[in-house]
């Protein structure tokens, strides 16, 4: 079992203030052996999971089964609810046992679809509970040589002194067998193929076909697998729906299904002061990396799955309100990210596989928006530091600078 000390610490400072805290995430990201770790610090403990049959029966026959747990001492009980997003009343239930159940037990509610995508209607569970996010393993968190977020935040082109003499391998090895535990803990890539193969069809087919009732699996099924030749571009939908020979709308409901169940994420285009920005299209990544086959495509779906796990711990933590984007206009100047906080550009970060000059367009985004740039490249552990008028540009192997965002 290989810890997870950051999460954990999450789970400290939101279980502090709230009683019934949401867990979500990709499915098989390691959700269940998170709330085994968050459990070694309770001494009364209880696990449910909707998807054993077993509990299942014993929640219908009492739903205050927990209220009968046998303890041993005193100290609050640590309740785990397990895909109980599955059960059709789950919302009206979890808001009962938040009324009645307040300041007498501590709530872990994990699930793999996005547990607030569910939470529509009169009988709204805002205001009941914090909510966080688990990722697959990411290189920042299997580093561990984060600095704080506080002197991130301060300097965000700064390096650590101090790097691992195996940062390269844990790298490939994230890049060839992705960042899900069972595969990237083995470390071949042929265990990897197998797991992907078997993950993507049981998530399409199980539970997307289930929660969605949508009959076109075999279609989503090949919008998916064609997706990874789409990585690094604006996505059109409309040449989807045309390769697919199926409706705009019906490709829109698609790959907000995949965002749903945590199999793909966006980010939007940022048009604030930049003259002739695109607007509209997204850029999509998809969770599982090592299905792009394009080496420049992969490495950006790695910096865009480091950067998206960033800005959403820092937001369930509390840190700020950051958004990732990305900027490109009308001349196809483009830069690949740009993390902004409660709407104020704070950095560029450019992912070039190979390329160690400065990229025309981020010197000049960055003049335009006044804010510090990374340059993120495949390999190297030497840096540059480039001036660029009143700043400067940072540019790094990606391993290096990555190890250090908090």
């Amino acid at each position: 079992m290989k810890k997870r000390p950051y999460y954990v610490k999450i789970w400290n400072e939101l279980s502090a203030d709230k009683s019934m805290i949401f867990l979500s995430g990709p499915r098989q990201a390691g959700k269940t052996t998170l709330a085994e770790m968050i459990a070694l610090d309770y001494t009364n403990t209880l696990y449910f999971n909707w998807d054993i049959s077993a509990h299942r029966v014993r929640f219908i026959n009492d739903s205050d089964f927990f209220k009968q747990l046998e303890r041993k001492d005193s100290s609050l009980p640590l309740i785990i609810f397990d895909e109980i997003h599955k059960y059709k009343e789950w919302k009206n239930y979890l808001k009962g046992v938040s009324d009645d159940c307040r300041n007498q037990y501590q709530f872990l509610i994990s699930g793999s679809g996005r547990l607030d995508t569910f939470q529509k209607g009169s009988d709204s569970m805002a205001g009941r509970y914090y909510q966080f996010h688990l990722c697959p393993f990411t290189f920042a968190e299997l580093e561990g040589n984060k600095i704080s977020f506080d002197d991130f935040i301060d300097n965000p082109l700064a390096l650590s002194n101090q790097s691992s003499s195996n940062s390269e391998n844990t790298w490939k090895n994230l890049e060839q067998c992705s960042g899900f535990p069972e595969p990237f803990l083995k470390g071949k890539k042929a265990t990897y193929r197998r797991w992907s193969n078997t993950y993507s069809k049981q998530l399409i087919h199980e539970d997307i076909r289930d929660f969605t009732a949508l009959k076109s699996i075999v279609d989503i099924e090949t919008l998916y697998m064609i997706l990874p030749g789409k990585i690094g571009n604006p996505l059109s939908i409309s040449s989807l729906a045309g390769d697919l020979k199926v409706s705009y709308n019906s490709v829109h409901s698609w790959l907000t299904t995949f965002e749903t169940f945590y199999l793909t994420f966006t980010i939007t285009p940022w048009i604030n002061k930049i003259s002739r920005a695109i607007q509209k299209e997204r850029k999509l990544y998809i969770w599982d990396t090592p299905r792009i086959e394009n080496p420049g495509a992969r490495f950006e779906n790695m910096i865009a799955l480091e950067l998206h796990r960033a800005v959403t711990l820092w937001n369930d933590i509390g840190y700020g309100n950051f958004k990732l984007h990305y900027i490109k206009n009308k001349e196809r100047q483009e830069v690949d990210f740009l993390i902004v906080n409660h709407q104020k550009p704070f950095l560029l970060i450019e992912a070039k596989y190979s390329n160690t000059k400065p990229s025309p367009a981020l010197i000049k985004f960055q003049s335009m928006l006044n804010i510090p740039a990374v340059q993120l490249t495949s390999s190297g552990e030497h840096y540059q530091l480039i001036p660029n008028g009143a700043h400067t540009i940072l540019i790094s192997s990606a391993y290096r600078w990555l190890a250090n965002l908090p």
